[in-house]
Parts: C-alpha cells; structure tokens; sequence
C-alpha cells in the first residue's frame, strides 16, 4: 500500500488545547529483529538519482550498489528541489518490502506520480534533493496524544463523514519543519486525509495511531554529481 507522506506547503491551524483519551489498539507489522544496526546509508540516495536518470533518458534501470542492504522494511523516497527544498514529491510504503526494489520503484513513483505535483522534468533534475527514509519500531498509540514531535512519525485510520475508512501519514520531520504542535499536526493529517467536517475532540479521540520511528539519510544533486564523478575516476561503472 502506498502512501504519500508530507504536505505541499506550510499551513496554518488553529491552536488547540492536548485533551487525552482512550483510544483503541492498532495492529501492526515488525521490522525484522536484526534491524538494531543502523540501515540507512547515502548510498541509497545515489541509487534514487541513478534510477531516476535512468527513466528520465529511457535508459536501462541501474544496478542497486552492492554496500546497501536488502533487507526488508517500510520505506519513503522524498523528493525536494531548490535552495529551500520545496517539496516535489513523496510516497512509499508501509509493508515491508525489500530496499533494493522498493527504492527503485519509489523513487520513480514518487518523481511521477505523487498526485499533488506534476511529473520531475529533465531539467529539474540537477535542482534536486532526495532523501530515504527506512521507518522502523513500530509501535500502537493509546490515543491520539502517544507520540513525540521531532521522534516519531505518525500513521492515523479514521472514518470519514460519510464512515468509510481514511488513513494519512507524516513522517518525523513534518512537524518540527512546519512549526506544529500535536493537535496542529493531527488535525492537518485529518485534512490531509479527506475528513472535511469540523474537528472536535471526539473526533480525535476515534482516531488509531500507530508511531513509528525512521531513519533518514540525504544527498543533495551536487553530492550525487561529486560522487558520480569519482566513481568515474576510480574506473566504476
């Protein structure tokens, strides 16, 4: 199942005081129980660019580099562009899936088929920032408040206003860049998933979190271009 996981711009809420309820237990998938080690690697990166050249010049899709795991985990690709790395696109999964194929798809899925944007150009490309986030230590939260900004990322289900079920994401990074406290953040990723109605307490409160943990690693174009470059020095292919 893919999912996109940030908001195009800033947006403005309203301030909202934390009310604490009980909510329901969710259940969730575990990352392997070798995941202790520190799987993220910029190398991870240089594959996104390398497969995103690649179908941006109808080429052959690349080799993942052998130094990067493949394991199997819930993965993100993020696309950002410029000097203040406007969002370009984001979308990855939460089933696990392993690194190798998971980023060679979400790295062109999210280029070209992130709905909120248009598809990456060509000339793009050397604007470009991306970054991979491997989500790990997933984890139910007992309401709508069991989670910490700037620690966790937080995947909701909710029903909407006609009671059919909308899940939305952010990952880690979203609140602490946009400024947002916890009801802030909840209410936006209510927004972001569909619900239009007005966003009172109990509404909250029948919300399912479930936490989670990743980790993230970027490279800018200029990073990948020096790395390309001595790769070619060094005679790789």
């Amino acid at each position: 199942m893919s999912s996109g996981c940030c908001g195009t711009k800033k947006q403005k809420l309203n301030n909202s005081t934390s009310v604490v309820c009980n909510g329901h237990a969710l259940t969730n998938g575990h990352v392997p129980s070798s995941s202790m080690d520190k799987i993220a690697h910029p190398e991870m990166c240089f594959f996104c660019f390398d497969v995103l050249y690649s179908h941006l010049h109808s080429l052959d899709p690349p080799t993942p580099p052998s130094g990067i795991s493949n394991e199997a985990f819930p993965l993100f690709v993020t696309w950002k562009i410029g000097k203040d790395q406007r969002l370009r696109g984001c979308i990855g999964t939460f089933n696990a899936i392993n690194i190798h194929g998971g980023l060679r798809e979400y790295a062109v899925t999210s280029a070209f088929k992130d709905s909120r944007f248009n598809p990456i150009t060509v000339d793009e490309f050397p604007k470009l920032h991306v970054s991979v986030s491997i989500l790990r230590h997933f984890e139910d939260g007992s309401d709508y408040t069991d989670w910490k900004i700037g620690v966790h990322g937080i995947r909701i289900e909710f029903h909407n206003e006609r009671g059919n079920k909308r899940t939305a994401t952010y990952l880690p990074e979203v609140a602490p860049e946009q400024g947002w406290d916890q009801i802030q953040t909840i209410d936006s990723l209510l927004r972001k998933g569909g619900f239009k109605g007005p966003i009172t307490n109990d509404v909250r409160c029948n919300i399912k979190l479930t936490r989670y943990q990743s980790e993230l690693v970027s490279v800018s174009y200029q990073e990948y271009l020096s790395q390309w470059k001595n790769g070619q020095q060094n005679g790789q292919c």
